[in-house]
This record gives structure tokens, C-alpha cells and sequence, in this order.
């Protein structure tokens, strides 16, 4: 087996200073899985969030800004059993090539991250990160765009037109792309997402409709206000789903109870959850991740 570029968290600046192509070959040597393995489930950590300026974890407004700490909580999890992969922006996933973490694993790149937490054009979601283009060079096996939707907001319409062109193109270098739908307003304390069972449904029926085909989307979608409405909200749409995890303020037994009954349903596939599970209350990330793969 190839060692890894950088010899670890620590080494990462020295390649990146002097050995900048280290990415690329990196890249280029990293083995491969099919997206979905002999249990045809999926367990995804996300680690998207800093590229879009939310550093956030509970009451600490910049648990996710410390990229060394960040880095050694995801090979962690990343090396549990049972987890298939990671979602994040390009700068992350190619720390985690350097490190050797991607070996065997399913890599998702985050696609727009223009929509800065708590900006004034929070709602005009720029494609920012991975092209289409960039994901196939590299030999990454998914993208994934966020969809958020005010009908209050007419920048919503450019945004649902690049996601469509962006699922176009996807479907074009054959893959899959995680559609992340939501609708939602603002107010007064920011913007609010509506996660009412007629508002998912709502946001299922536009993401699946997007683009010219459909062959390639899968939906990543949030658990509604009353889990109990799962059962008729995803019977929307026939496109494989994973549900999203979040910062969780609930008790974490009660968020695990909500996925454990959602994965029960034909179109969920699996989970993508990241902050709950890097940064657990207890501090015990091993453990967090285990009892989430468990629900699988």
C-alpha cells in the first residue's frame, strides 16, 4: 500500500508549501468503491461547513474554525467501522487525501457555498466550491448542492436554475448528486428553515424535478417537525434519499430515535450527519459515530 503524502496533521503545510502536486497524485492514486456497498446503505460524515462561513457547534460560534482539530476528528470517524465516507469542501477533502483518510472511502464534494451564514446574501447560493469538471478530474465520486428556496426572495429563481444546470452537468460525467432542498424565510433573527411536513414535501417535489434527468440526484433531506409524517413526505419522490443530521439541541437519544424510524422507509438510504457527530457533547467521537451507524 502507498504511504500517505503527508505524515500527518502536522505535515500538511510543509507538502502543501512545497509539493503542491501532492494533491493531484494523491488523487489520481486513491482507491476507489462503487457509492453504495454490500449493505446498500450509506454513512456519510459532513464536514462541509466552514467553507461556508458556519463554525458553529451549539453555544461555540467557532468549534469548527480549528482545522488541525477538525482534521483529527474526521480520520477518526473516517476510520470507524461502518462509515462509507465524507462530505466537505475541496480544501478539506484534500487535507484528508494528503493524510491517506480517503483510501476505499465514497468522497463528496460540496458544491455551492457562496450563501455565507448569517450574510445579507445568505439566499444567493453561489456555486463556489466543486464544479462538476473538478469532482470527475479528481476522481470524487459525488457532489452535493444545497437548495434553498423563499418565495419572498425572486434570487431563488437563480439559484434553482443553476441547480438545474448543475444536476445536468453532473448527469453528463455520470454522478450522483445529493439534492439538499429546503424552503424557508427570513426574519427578524435570520433565515428559518420550514421543516412542517408540507414544506418538505414541497421542497422533494422541486429538487427531483430539476434538470433534464433525474437519473443521477439522490435527495439529502432533513427529518420533519413531526417524525410521525415521514412516511407519507417521502413518498413525494422514487429518488434514493440519506437524511441530514444538523446541530443538534435536542437531546441526542431523541434525534437518533427520529432517523432510526426514517430509515425504516423504502426511498431512505442512509444518514449524513457531521457536527452531532464530530463534536458530541461528551466529547466521545468514536462513540457518537458507532451509535449512528448502528441505526443503520
Amino acid at each position: 500500500m502507498t504511504p500517505p503524502a503527508a505524515g500527518g496533521v502536522a505535515d500538511l503545510v510543509r507538502l502543501r508549501a512545497h509539493h503542491p502536486e501532492a494533491v493531484a497524485e494523491a488523487a489520481a492514486a486513491r482507491r476507489r468503491r462503487p457509492l453504495l456497498g454490500p449493505t446498500g446503505r450509506l454513512m456519510i460524515i459532513a464536514a462541509d461547513h466552514p467553507a461556508r462561513g458556519a463554525l458553529a457547534v451549539g453555544d461555540d460560534g467557532l468549534a469548527m474554525a480549528d482545522r488541525f482539530d477538525l482534521l483529527e476528528r474526521l480520520c477518526l470517524a473516517l476510520a470507524r467501522p461502518g462509515v462509507d465516507g465524507v462530505l466537505a469542501g475541496a480544501d478539506v477533502l484534500e487535507d484528508l487525501l494528503l493524510l491517506g483518510a480517503l483510501e476505499d472511502r465514497i468522497v463528496i464534494g460540496s458544491m455551492n457555498r457562496g450563501g455565507l451564514a448569517g450574510a445579507s446574501f445568505e439566499l444567493d447560493d453561489r456555486f463556489t466550491g466543486h464544479r462538476p469538471v473538478d469532482l470527475s478530474q479528481q476522481g470524487f465520486d459525488a457532489g452535493k448542492l444545497l437548495l434553498r428556496i423563499d418565495h419572498d426572495d425572486p434570487g431563488s429563481l437563480d439559484t434553482l436554475h443553476t441547480a438545474a444546470r448543475t444536476v445536468n452537468a453532473m448527469a453528463a460525467h455520470r454522478l450522483p448528486v445529493f439534492v439538499e432542498p429546503f424552503l424557508c424565510r427570513r426574519t427578524p433573527a435570520g433565515i428559518r428553515t420550514d421543516l412542517g411536513a408540507a414544506a418538505v414535501t414541497t421542497s422533494i417535489a422541486i429538487a427531483s424535478g430539476l434538470g433534464g434527468t433525474s437519473a443521477y440526484t439522490w435527495l439529502k433531506v432533513p427529518v420533519t417537525e413531526d417524525p410521525e409524517d415521514m412516511e407519507r413526505v417521502m413518498r413525494t419522490s422514487t429518488l434514493p434519499a440519506v437524511l441530514l443530521g444538523g446541530d443538534l439541541a435536542e437531546d441526542p437519544d431523541t434525534a437518533y430515535e427520529r432517523w432510526r424510524g426514517a430509515l425504516r422507509l423504502p426511498t431512505v438510504q442512509g444518514l449524513v450527519v457531521g457536527r452531532s457527530l464530530l463534536y458530541p457533547a461528551d466529547g466521545d467521537v468514536a462513540g457518537a459515530v458507532d451509535t449512528a451507524v448502528g441505526l443503520l
